[in-house]
C-alpha cells in the first residue's frame, strides 16, 4: 500500500478532516492532500510527528509492506462525502459487511468508506444513494452487482464518520461480523440488525441494538446508555467496572444475570453509578460478564 494510501486510512480511523490534521502537525491543508495523492512525501520531522499521532512505528508508517501488526490492510477503496449543514435524523442502511467502524466525524460531512482486500473495483460494485428530505438525511448503500452477502461479509468493510455538530438521532441497520463504535458522541443510536461482535469504547449519549440473533458486546471507557432489544435471543456484555452502571429488566419475561469468572454473582447497585446498561424486548436473556 503506498503512503499517501496509508496517511489517508489513519486519518479517517482517526475522525480527522485534512484541515485537522494540517493544524495537529503544523503544515498547510494542501500539504495533506499532497501526501495522500503520492505527489510528496513528509520529511523526518513530520513522519515521527505522523507516526506517534497514529500510534505506528516508522517501519509501519514508511514502509511498502506493513508488518502483521496492521491486521487488514486495504487494497481497494471508496469513500462517499456529504456535507451536511443542520441538525438530522440519519437513517443509514449499510446491508452486509465484515467490519463496520462506526465513529463521529470532527468535520461537518458525513464519511463513508467502502473497503476490501479482495473484491476490485469496489467502488462499481456498491453505490452510496442519498435522499434528503428537511430534517432526515436516508442513505442506503446499494449492492449494484449482485455481490452475495457472504462476499460482503467475508470482504467488505465500512467506515461510517457522523459529523458531531449536526447529529442527534441514527438509526443504523445492517448485517455485520464485527461492529465498532468508537468515540461517539450523539442524542441516540440505534442499531437494527446481526453483529457477531459489537465493541463499544467511548459512547456518549444512548445506544439499542435491535435482534433476533445473539450478541456478545464489549464495553470500554465510558457508555452513557446502552439498551438491548432481543426477542428470544442472548445477549453477552463484558464490562470493565460493572460498578459504575444501573442494571435494568423493563422486558416481559427476560432475565438478568450477572457473573464474574463464570460464576453467578450478587449485584449491589451503587447508587452514584451514573451510566445505564438495560434489557428490554421478549423472553431474551442478558448477562453482564463484571471484569470488577
Amino acid at each position: 500500500m503506498d503512503f499517501g494510501d496509508k496517511l489517508k486510512r489513519y486519518r479517517l480511523k482517526e475522525g480527522l478532516s485534512q484541515e485537522q490534521l494540517a493544524e495537529k502537525i503544523g503544515v498547510s491543508r494542501q500539504a495533506i492532500t499532497k501526501w495522500e495523492t503520492n505527489r510528496g512525501l513528509p520529511d523526518v520531522e513530520n513522519m515521527i510527528i505522523l507516526a506517534e499521532l497514529f500510534k505506528l512505528t516508522l517501519d509501519e508508517l514508511v514502509l511498502e509492506q506493513v508488518k502483521k501488526r496492521e491486521e487488514n490492510p486495504v487494497v481497494y477503496e471508496s469513500e462517499t462525502v456529504y456535507d451536511i449543514d443542520t441538525t438530522k435524523h440519519f437513517d443509514i442502511n449499510l446491508g452486509g459487511a465484515r467490519k463496520i467502524i462506526l465513529k463521529t466525524g470532527a468535520d461537518e460531512k458525513i464519511h463513508i468508506v467502502i473497503s476490501s482486500e479482495k473484491l476490485a473495483e469496489i467502488g462499481s460494485l456498491f453505490k452510496v444513494k442519498l435522499d434528503e428530505k428537511r430534517n432526515k438525511l436516508d442513505i442506503e448503500l446499494v449492492n449494484k452487482k449482485g455481490v452475495s452477502r457472504f462476499e460482503a461479509q467475508e470482504n467488505v468493510d465500512i467506515i461510517l464518520l457522523l459529523p458531531e455538530k449536526f447529529t442527534e438521532h441514527t438509526e443504523v441497520s445492517a448485517s455485520v461480523k464485527e461492529l465498532f463504535i468508537e468515540d461517539l458522541r450523539l442524542k441516540r443510536l440505534e442499531y437494527d440488525g446481526d453483529a457477531e461482535k459489537v465493541y463499544v469504547r467511548d459512547a456518549e449519549g444512548s445506544l439499542e441494538f435491535t435482534a433476533k440473533t445473539d450478541y456478545e458486546i464489549f464495553v470500554s471507557g465510558n457508555c452513557t446508555r446502552l439498551d438491548v432489544n432481543q426477542f428470544k435471543a442472548k445477549a453477552i456484555i463484558h464490562l470493565e467496572n460493572v460498578d459504575s452502571y444501573k442494571l435494568l429488566n423493563n422486558g416481559r419475561k427476560c432475565k438478568l444475570i450477572t457473573r464474574r469468572n463464570g460464576e453467578t454473582i450478587e449485584f449491589r447497585e451503587n447508587e452514584n453509578a451514573i451510566n445505564t446498561i438495560s434489557i428490554s424486548g421478549i423472553f431474551s436473556e442478558l448477562i453482564i460478564d463484571a471484569k470488577k
